[in-house]
């Protein structure tokens, strides 16, 4: 599914150039489990931004089922980032004047999607993360965990193929972030990609696999 070909991503920071990226080879299969790991400036936010298409490599190339995603001008990249990825990030970025069931059928307003079909599918998928007492309740009326829990659901409104978590956890209580893992890991034993950013040893334990990163390079790479 994933397919990344000496892939770089430097930043020019004054005189000096700052290697985010530097040559990274790497290939996940559709279904895998995914965990990235790695001190603060390994790369792990870069290499997550450009598998989401929100940033370009300064150098190589980046597959997606594929595709070379790499050649595309901004708006096919915006296109295949709405058909085929998910985001859900530590903070839940929701909208704090819309309810549980607005906010998760944002993605489907912004595609013109029908509102029979937008209410249809948030309702099946609030229900799916246990939700379904809570869909008229705002962020502000609800826990860190049942936000986040909002959040995925938003994030699989589309039926992405590859859902990229950034620290996922790292706002919630250890019961709240058990939860959402969960939550995350049916998703992909139901054949979802799952690719999780985090600094937490236990989700790096979790995962059937696991990204080690330092200095931009990509330093272990182990699968359970």
């Amino acid at each position: 599914m994933i397919e990344l070909k000496h892939l770089s991503r430097f930043f020019q920071v004054g005189e000096q150039t700052v290697h985010a990226l530097d040559d990274v080879n790497l290939v996940v299969e559709s279904g895998e489990y995914v965990a990235v790991m790695g001190p603060s400036g390994s790369g792990k936010s870069t290499l997550l931004n450009i598998l989401g298409l929100l940033d370009k490599p300064t150098a190589g190339t980046y597959f997606l089922d594929g595709r070379n995603t790499t050649e595309l001008d901004a708006n096919a990249q915006a296109r295949v980032r709405g058909e085929k990825v998910g985001f859900v990030f530590q903070v839940f970025h929701l909208v704090n004047r819309l309810t549980a069931l607005e906010n998760v059928e944002l993605p489907m307003v912004i595609a013109s999607r029908p509102g029979v079909e937008r209410r249809a599918r948030a309702r099946e998928l609030l229900t799916s993360v246990g939700l379904a007492d809570r869909m008229d309740h705002r962020p502000d009326q609800l826990s860190g965990g049942q936000r986040q829990r909002v959040a995925i659901a938003r994030a699989m409104v589309m039926s992405p193929s590859l859902l990229l978590a950034d620290e996922p956890t790292g706002n919630l209580d250890s019961v709240s972030g058990k939860d959402v893992l969960e939550v995350l890991e049916r998703l992909n034993a139901q054949g979802l990609t799952l690719v999780v950013v985090t600094h937490d040893p236990l989700i790096g334990a979790r995962a059937r696999r696991r990204v080690t990163m330092r200095d931009g390079k990509v330093l272990d790479d182990v699968r359970r």
